[in-house]
């Protein structure tokens, strides 16, 4: 699979940047039935999930149409999908974190996810800085 990228105007120079969100959770179906029981005894939560997905394990209409009008490309990974630089750089999971092509560096932490509740645009927006 192609990394997603973006290239953004920075000045003079034009920088690519791909941007991953970390789900604060593991992938596959075993991993998937484990968040979903504990998200519903109230033991777990991940503001990534209920931004992209909430109760809809095909995604959530709102975020796919807030993607569909956004120019950012964003790639999403569970915990146990993550590499460990990915992971190194987030403080927090969730997280979503930014490689500018040598680094990477924590994008947006679990505290600003959590401020987008409600709103994958706003999210989208706020990740357009970078």
């Amino acid at each position: 699979m192609q990394p997603a990228a973006r290239a953004f105007p920075r000045g003079d120079m034009v920088r690519r940047v791909r941007l991953v969100g970390i789900y604060d959770a593991h992938g596959g179906l075993v991993g998937e039935l484990r968040y979903a029981i504990g998200k519903l005894r109230g033991r777990h939560k991940c503001a990534l999930c209920d931004l992209t997905h909430g109760w809809n394990p095909m995604g959530s209409r709102q975020w796919k149409q807030a993607c569909t009008a956004s120019p950012v490309e964003l790639e999403l990974v569970h915990r146990n999908e993550a590499t460990a630089a990915q992971l190194a750089a987030a403080v927090k999971l969730p997280a979503i974190v930014a490689y500018d092509g040598a680094l990477w560096s924590e994008a947006l932490s679990t505290a600003d996810i959590e401020a987008c509740a409600g709103s994958p645009e706003l999210l989208l927006d706020r990740l357009t800085q970078w």
